[in-house]
């Protein structure tokens, strides 16, 4: 049965390489997947996003990341990494070091989980990559699990090497279980910085005041995943914990230790009594984590704090983990861009191009199903609009002037509230039709977050809409964009 369904699984993924307009390429990664999903009777879609999630298909060498998970699949010793040789008969450290043989652990082990589902049904797959996660809290399960299936729902398409790997856009809605019911993740805002959530660590992993005066800010790399980090900090095995950590895709914050608690991130008990730390999801050896979006969520939480405690906006004040005196880490490593993310702080021009063409747009058009408000304090100018979600083309643009036709970073503002939509459809219009972006709109209020770069045409023109249409709940919001030449 096996042998049957492995051999149809190989000649799926061939009749896909080969299909005209299929953006997959063969490789050993697509193989890898495609064989382990067979193997184990595991979605090959599900194998892929949770890699993706975990590591971004980066197996570091066989190196652990910071909570003992090891290759593409994150594979955690002790504990699942064990298990998983035992399902394989693999030998751990192979599973630690071969990229198809930690794929096929992945496999095993989520299917070993999996209990009596119908397996051909990713959305019934939902509590079993919960488990794999291995979050305790259940509103980390859950928000470990959503990222999971947003994968699944918005579509992958990623480059690894030489090799394209490809998950087609499938927006079902997963049988959450007893988790349906879990607190939302953005429910609970920080009482230090309200544009982050508040998740608290373990009182086993930093101390309870004791501080002297604050007068460092300490940047960090997490070596592992949001919501595996916010996990491993809640985990009093860890020892270890931070004062904030903030996500890749989108700039999401999550505090976790209060401003007045000595939270243990920087090694070194003198500096953790008199700075914040601040951790920053990805690898250090993978530039592709630290996105736009990040940069500047951190940025202005940084820029808050320094305001708030008067730390000097400088390199002197703002540090690195390895700047730290006995420090034995590297973070936030080679590919941190200082200059950008001090020019950020710093509120200076757009990095790299001091004279480049920006416009904010402040007013966008809708409909009267787009109510106006002042509510908000993290509001760019005098008000917002807002509309209730709905499966209708209902949007509300921005429109603008773009003086040359080329490639425009494109940023939206909006006041960030936990019951507002977190997943907000934003539409750019590009000289190659619209595109789609989804904000976090629970997250990230108050600053600037990148929708990326695009190129467009010249000429006035709706430029950018907030849509109703999503699956989410609670008000999309539609306040300011602004639109700048690279």
């Amino acid at each position: 049965m096996l042998t049957a369904r492995l051999a149809a699984a190989v000649t799926l993924l061939l009749a896909l390489i080969q299909a005209p307009g299929h953006a997959v390429s063969a490789g050993p990664l697509t193989e890898a997947f495609a064989r382990a999903s067979a193997a184990y009777d595991v979605p090959t879609d599900l194998l892929v996003a949770i890699a993706y999630t975990e590591t971004r298909f980066d197996g570091h060498d066989g190196r652990p990341s910071a909570s003992g998970g090891y290759g593409v699949m994150h594979l955690v010793s002790p504990g699942p990494l064990e298990k998983a040789a035992e399902l394989t008969g693999q030998p751990a450290d192979k599973l630690r070091t071969d990229t198809a043989a930690n794929i096929y652990g992945g496999a095993a082990y989520l299917g070993s989980l999996a209990g009596s589902i119908n397996r051909d049904d990713p959305t019934a797959w939902y509590s079993a990559v919960a488990q794999y996660g291995g979050a305790e809290a259940e509103e980390v399960k859950r928000l470990y699990t959503d990222s999971v299936y947003d994968v699944l729902a918005n579509g992958l398409s990623a480059t690894v090497g030489s090799e394209t790997i490809t998950v087609l856009a499938n927006p079902i809605e997963p049988q959450r279980g007893d988790l349906e019911d879990a607190r939302s993740f953005a429910q609970v805002v920080s009482a230090d910085y309200p544009a982050a959530h508040w998740v608290a660590a373990s009182p086993r992993n930093y101390t309870s005041a004791g501080r002297a005066p604050i007068d460092r800010i300490v940047m960090h790399v997490t070596q592992g995943s949001y919501a595996g980090s916010i996990s491993w900090f809640q985990n009093p095995r860890s020892r270890v914990s931070a004062h904030y950590v903030i996500r890749s895709k989108d700039g999401d914050i999550t505090q976790m230790v209060r401003h007045k608690d000595v939270a243990w991130h920087a090694g070194n008990s003198g500096y953790n009594r008199r700075s914040i730390g601040i951790e920053h999801e990805g690898y250090i050896n993978n530039s592709g984590w630290f996105t736009d979006a990040m940069y500047r969520a951190s940025a202005a939480l940084t820029k808050a704090l320094c305001e708030k405690y008067r730390i000097p906006k400088d390199r002197r004040h703002i540090i690195g983990h390895k700047e730290v005196p006995g420090a034995d880490h590297t973070d936030p490593g080679p590919h941190w861009n200082w200059n950008r993310f001090m020019q950020l702080v710093n509120g200076g021009p757009p990095p790299g191009n001091p004279s480049a063409w920006s416009l904010v747009v402040d007013r966008p058009t809708g409909s009267a199903n787009w109510g106006s408000s002042t509510f908000s304090g993290q509001k760019l100018g005098k008000d917002y609009r807002f509309a209730s979600p709905a499966r209708v083309a209902d949007a509300a643009w921005f429109k603008a002037a773009v003086p040359n036709a080329g490639t425009y970073r494109i940023d939206v503002w909006y006041p960030s509230n936990a019951g507002y939509n977190s997943a907000t459809p934003y539409l750019v219009s590009t000289a190659s039709g619209v595109q789609t972006v989804t904000v976090n709109q629970r997250a990230g209020g108050g600053s600037w977050q990148s929708l990326g770069s695009f190129k467009l045409k010249a000429g006035s023109q709706n430029l950018v809409a907030v849509s109703r249409w999503t699956n989410g709940t609670g008000y999309v919001i539609a306040d300011a964009v602004r639109i700048t030449k690279t």
